[in-house]
């Protein structure tokens, strides 16, 4: 049986927060035995930090601040985040980057948070998980800056198009794909060029509890996505990537754990 990670669930914050034990025992029970909590501010980076205590080498973080909240970037953040980071669970830095499409900060201030969790990561030696939306062409200028000095960079669920994604594999970006490419209504697109990842710079992810594959039948009872249906999405891309279900969760598994650094 392959093994699978899922590079990003938001535990923490999210519908899923009071079923923690149960997410992680059902996501075992179908072969996830690892997955990335995703720190969107500082608390909640140092919640997710926490909560892996519980779970060791089940759970592991991030800690960031999502372009959502890069308003709150602040002259000690990045202190902060050097504060988390000795904890060995916390992995990567972000989720950073990004966001024109909600706006919920203003976009200098994006722009700003970005670049000082970029610069951050290049100090740490950290690999930095990163958001796109809507933004691509000042979130590709500021990532040029950092990327020749960065370990690794991941730009996860990537919904763009085959302009973007060409560019993003031309800076070396690992890519994570979710079950947005499972939905009829718009993953067509993203269906259509997922098979134009290389190899070993494609991940996969759910980002529970969003994005529920739709395609799954019969359908989940609840809305909620969970990290147990991370072998559906696996399944699904690997049909459009013409690839077998088991080398294809083999493969991904290797580059999650590579990007991170942890040992396969």
């Amino acid at each position: 049986m392959p093994q699978y990670m899922d590079i990003a669930v938001n535990l923490i914050g999210s519908s899923l927060e009071k079923d923690i034990q149960r997410v992680v025992d059902d996501a075992k029970a179908h072969s996830v035995t690892s997955m990335v909590v995703i720190g969107s501010h500082i608390e909640e980076s140092k919640q997710a930090a926490k909560l892996c205590q519980q779970f060791p080498e089940q759970l592991y973080s991030t800690a960031g601040v999502h372009p959502h909240h890069a308003s709150e970037w602040q002259l000690d953040s990045a202190e902060m985040i050097r504060e988390l980071v000795r904890q060995s669970s916390v992995i990567a830095i972000g989720e950073c980057g990004l966001d024109y499409n909600r706006d919920f900060s203003p976009r200098n201030m994006q722009r700003k948070a970005f670049a000082a969790q970029l610069a951050l990561a290049v100090e740490l030696n950290m690999p930095v998980l990163m958001h796109e939306r809507d933004a691509h062409e000042d979130f590709l200028a500021i990532l040029k800056e950092y990327r020749p000095q960065l370990p690794a960079a991941l730009l996860h669920c990537f919904t763009g198009n085959r302009a973007a994604l060409e560019a993003y594999i031309e800076q070396d970006l690992y890519l994570g794909i979710t079950g947005w490419v499972c939905d009829e209504r718009r993953g067509q697109e993203l269906a259509s060029i997922v098979p134009l990842i290389p190899d070993n710079r494609i991940l996969i992810e759910t980002d529970s509890p969003y994005l529920i594959p739709r395609s799954m039948r019969p359908k989940p009872k609840s809305c909620k996505n969970e990290p147990k249906y991370l072998p559906y999405i696996a399944e699904y891309i690997a049909v459009l990537r013409q690839q077998s279900v088991k080398g294809f969760a083999s493969q991904t598994y290797i580059n999650s754990r590579t990007f991170f650094g942890l040992h396969n």
